[in-house]
């Protein structure tokens, strides 16, 4: 069907005047990045870049802030981009050996555990944070990227999905792999991921932003200012109290903060769509 060039052309416009929309305020956090905190204070509000880019960049990945101390932006962004590859990648392996457990394999009370798995869904983190930081302390795991890590590193959710997505594989396959004598670490290997691959692409972006944005849990298992994340610094500058918030750098941070959930979100775009409304997954 052929649309009129007028529904286009309205289409288009809504479209573009949604995108400037959500796109100004990260403007305007990138024009206060690039000016000094007297002329970010003072109005009229600028509404272009100024002349401190380079000053105000340079300084938060190469050199050091005064509400940070002498920890810098890029150890943090470090931090942060291996917590959030780390949870993200335990909790698709975890989820696909457990999910792929409880449909190929048959075991005493294996639908028991299954349902003790999906049960922990009405557990978030904040209701067991005490227990699990007390088991975290007497294992020696604060100040670590083991400790930022391994207590998040299990998902009901994404366990049930890959579950759900395995049911669907037709029995006839799974005889076939056997009669071509395929063993179950083959056959999870051979045919199980390559046809998870839209599932896995899908549930990788949601989980690596999960574990980017994470505040409560790094914020109680790290002491170390090394150890501190991007979203703890943020919420560091936003409360300095010896000293004026420094804007300038504050919004330069937020969006440096923006840059690795976004790039992951672009470089697995497709994956992501695919995994979410394919109907053949």
């Amino acid at each position: 069907m052929i649309v009129p060039t007028r529904t286009r052309v309205i289409r288009h416009s809504l479209l573009l005047m949604i995108f400037l929309i959500m796109v100004f305020p990260i403007y305007i956090a990138f024009v206060a990045s690039t000016h000094s905190l007297e002329r970010i204070m003072h109005p009229p509000f600028p509404l272009l870049p100024g002349r401190y880019f380079f000053e105000t960049y340079g300084n938060l990945l190469f050199g050091s802030v005064n509400s940070l101390g002498d920890v810098r932006i890029s150890k943090m962004l470090l931090n942060s981009a291996i917590m959030a590859f780390g949870i993200a990648f335990g909790k698709i392996f975890i989820s696909l050996l457990s999910a792929y457990a409880i449909v190929f394999f048959r075991f005493p009370l294996r639908m028991f555990f299954f349902w003790m798995i999906f049960f922990t869904l009405m557990l978030p983190v904040e209701v067991r944070i005490v227990p699990t930081f007390h088991i975290a302390a007497q294992l020696n795991l604060l100040d670590s990227y083991a400790g930022l890590i391994l207590p998040l590193i299990a998902s009901a959710t994404a366990t049930f999905l890959f579950r759900q997505f395995f049911m669907t594989i037709p029995k006839e396959m799974v005889e076939a792999a056997k009669m071509d004598a395929s063993g179950p670490i083959r056959f999870f290997w051979k045919i199980l991921l390559p046809m998870s691959r839209t599932n896995i692409a899908a549930l990788f972006v949601i989980l690596f932003l999960y574990g980017w944005n994470q505040y409560l849990w790094p914020l109680l298992i790290t002491n170390n200012e090394d150890m501190m994340t991007i979203v703890i610094s943020i919420k560091k500058m936003l409360s300095a109290e010896d000293s004026e918030i420094e804007w300038s750098y504050l919004m330069a941070t937020s969006l440096l903060a923006l840059i690795p959930p976004v790039t992951v979100v672009l470089m697995l775009q497709r994956l992501f769509i695919k995994g979410l409304i394919d109907s053949e997954k």
